[in-house]
């Protein structure tokens, strides 16, 4: 599949594109994050969050859950970074739709941590405000996720960030329980 991704030309952000980042991690990872699209450090990488919102996830999923990010999987809505980091628009999600979809299926993760408001509009519902469900457990299609907001927005603004935190510190017991990790 990465190569597939890797080659693919569904959508108007292939033209632009450094590189596809197809997503990184543990494939076995009971743990899968999925975040909105690449950035500019990401596109020149072709790595999943490697900017500053990508190390404050690192950080947090060390101090708070205790792992290494190597044992997780870490992807994104959409492969290609959009022009000017602007938001995806809606057939480029859906473009990336099944290779996000054939991700999940083939990790199975048992839960799915969703970093942002686009994660949360393509995976769960696109009426619900990340402010109103972030930190809450969800299951669909037999698939547990926990919405929370996206590392960027947490270095926009103290609050979020804090927020975050606390939701990361709820998602090891999570993780702990739904998928044994430990501590």
């Amino acid at each position: 599949m990465r190569k597939e991704i890797q080659a693919c030309r569904k959508c108007r952000l292939c033209e632009r594109r450094l590189q596809a980042v197809p997503g990184e991690g543990d494939l076995y990872s009971p743990l899968l994050f999925v975040g909105e699209g690449p950035g500019q450090r990401e596109d020149q990488q072709g790595r999943p969050f490697v900017g500053p919102a990508g190390v404050l996830l690192e950080s947090l999923i060390q101090s708070a859950l205790g792992l290494k990010r190597e044992l997780v999987y870490i992807t994104n809505i959409v492969k290609c970074r959009p022009p000017e980091n602007r938001d995806p628009l809606p057939d480029e999600v859906e473009a990336c739709r099944p290779y996000l979809i054939a991700q999940i299926s083939l990790i199975a993760p048992a839960l799915v941590c969703i970093l942002g408001r686009h994660s949360l509009h393509t995976l769960l519902d696109p009426d619900w405000s990340i402010s109103a469900v972030h930190g809450k457990l969800f299951r669909k299609d037999g698939i547990l996720f926990f919405p929370t907001f996206h590392p960027a927005a947490a270095l926009r603004s103290p609050q979020v960030k804090g927020e975050l935190s606390l939701d990361f510190h709820t998602l090891r017991l999570l993780v702990e329980k739904e998928a044994r990790l430990g501590a």
